[in-house]
């Protein structure tokens, strides 16, 4: 009897649950309160995360670490601050934009939080520096929202395993061909809070994304090798 091959969706599901059994749940984003993710998720572009530990260690020790303490700061000293992480001309206003986007909730990321994300995901797309990655991780992993986040190392996995057709320039439309991708491969799991199942799928992929699929494959050992033995699979894309 013929079997049906798995879809592209019940592949990705499949990852996730060996991901779990070899490197156990995550419990991530590094961060020890939802201003601090934000702080992350703007500083994080473009750079590594031990750069933007140190910028962050700078903000900490300005008492730049909250929301009055970073409006505080001048432009230029904010600049200063973040300038392991690169892009500090850019950064910084961007962050400044965030602040003042808040303002229209009272400072309160609270009230933030409880606006639908339907509605606050464009308007977080609308400020500077932010594209689709960085709103998603505001989204996920400082207000809760369940909503994927689909990075480098997720677009790298899926392509080379032909989850995804590639996209060139690797653009918004892909971006968001990844995501939708994601919620079909948890669409299941109504018992299970979403936010939770795509916080722990994102840690892991970043987990296996690190060691095994920069951006040249190093397949030996992976957990997910033996998936590149459908005949569709490319690891050396």
């Amino acid at each position: 009897m013929k079997t049906t091959p798995a879809s592209p969706a019940q592949r990705l599901r499949d990852f996730h649950d060996r991901l779990v059994r070899v490197y156990g749940e995550q419990h991530w984003w590094p961060a020890k309160s939802p201003f601090e993710v934000i702080l992350g998720a703007y500083l994080t572009q473009n750079t590594a995360w031990k750069s933007v530990e140190r910028s962050l260690e700078n903000l900490r020790n300005a008492g730049a670490f909250a929301l009055d303490g970073l409006r505080a700061l001048s432009l230029d000293r904010l600049q200063e601050l973040i300038r392991p992480t690169g892009f500090q001309t850019r950064k910084a206003p961007a962050l400044k934009a965030f602040v003042a986007f808040l303002d229209h909730y009272d400072g309160s990321l609270d009230r933030l939080a409880k606006e639908p994300t339907a509605t606050l995901r464009p308007k977080l797309l609308k400020l500077p520096g932010v594209g689709p990655e960085t709103a998603d991780a505001i989204l996920l992993y400082a207000l809760g929202h369940p909503v994927p986040v689909a990075d480098e190392y997720l677009r790298r996995i899926a392509e080379r395993h032909q989850l995804v057709t590639p996209s060139p320039g690797h653009n918004r439309k892909g971006y968001e061909s990844l995501v939708e991708l994601t919620r079909q491969a948890f669409a299941s799991d109504s018992g299970t809070s979403q936010a939770a199942l795509f916080n722990e799928f994102h840690a892991l992929i970043v987990a296996v994304g690190k060691s095994h699929c920069g951006r040249t494959a190093r397949c030996e050992g992976c957990p997910l090798a033996e998936d590149l033995d459908r005949p569709n699979s490319h690891p050396s894309k």
